[in-house]
C-alpha cells in the first residue's frame, strides 16, 4: 500500500490519499476539505479513487465527505456509528470554526471492531478507538505495518477528550490496550502533525509512554 499525506482545512488536517500498487484502486481518508488540494493529488498520482474511509466525524477530517462523495460518486465507509452525532452536527460545526457549512451525510456502511475494509487489493482491519470521539475507529494494513489513526494519537500528544461524549480514560485505554500491542515498529499518519511509530510514543509520549503508566 502507498500513500500520500494531503494538508487541508486551517487546521492543516492530514488528509490521506492511499491506494494499491497492483491495481491502482485508492481511498481517500478523511476529506475534512479543501477538495481541489485532494482532486490535485488523486490526479498526480493517477490512481482511481473507489470509496472514502473516515475515522471520525469532526468537520476538519468529515467536512467535505458529502462534497466529495458526490463529485466522484464514491461510497464512504465510517466511522462507528456511535459519532452519527456528530455527521448531523456538521453544519453547527461549520458554523462554529468558520468552516463553508457541509451537507449532512449517511455513510454507506457503518464500521465495527474487527470488520475489514478493502483498497483494490490491499485489506485494511478496522480497530474501534472511542475516547476522542464516540465512534472514532483507526485504520490498520499489517503487511506494511502502518496505521492511519487520525485524533487519537498523535507524535508526543493525543487527542483532545473535552469534546461532547469524549472521555479522557476511554482514550488512554484505547492507545495502551489497542494500538500499543499491534507493535513497537507500526508506524501512524496521525490526524495532525507529522508521522511517528508506536515504540516511540510508548517510550517517550508523556500521556501514554509506559514509564508514567
Amino acid at each position: 500500500m502507498k500513500y500520500r499525506i494531503i494538508p487541508v482545512t486551517p487546521f492543516q488536517q492530514n488528509c490521506t490519499l492511499i491506494w494499491c500498487e497492483k491495481t491502482s484502486k485508492a481511498a481517500v481518508v478523511d476529506p475534512g476539505g479543501d477538495l481541489d488540494r485532494i482532486k490535485a493529488a488523486i490526479a498526480e498520482e493517477g490512481v482511481s479513487v473507489e470509496k472514502i474511509l473516515l475515522t471520525h466525524a469532526h468537520i476538519d477530517h468529515a467536512g467535505g465527505t458529502a462534497e466529495l462523495s458526490q463529485d466522484l460518486a464514491l461510497p464512504i465507509e465510517g466511522p462507528q456509528r456511535e459519532d452519527d452525532f456528530w455527521i448531523q452536527a456538521l453544519p453547527q460545526q461549520g458554523q462554529m470554526f468558520g468552516f463553508p457549512v457541509p451537507d449532512v451525510f449517511t455513510p454507506d456502511r457503518w464500521l465495527e471492531d474487527g470488520d475489514t475494509v478493502t483498497v483494490g487489493e490491499v485489506e485494511l482491519k478496522v480497530i474501534h478507538t472511542p475516547g476522542h470521539t464516540p465512534g472514532h475507529v483507526v485504520f490498520y494494513e499489517p503487511e506494511t505495518g502502518l496505521a492511519l489513526v487520525g485524533d487519537v494519537l498523535f507524535q508526543g500528544s493525543i487527542g483532545r477528550t473535552d469534546f461532547p461524549k469524549g472521555d479522557h480514560d476511554t482514550l488512554i485505554r484505547s492507545i495502551r490496550e489497542k494500538l500499543f500491542p499491534l507493535g513497537d515498529g507500526i508506524r501512524f499518519i496521525p490526524g495532525h502533525g507529522p508521522m511517528s511509530d508506536f515504540g516511540t510514543e510508548r517510550a517517550t509520549n508523556p500521556f501514554v509512554s509506559d514509564r508514567w503508566g
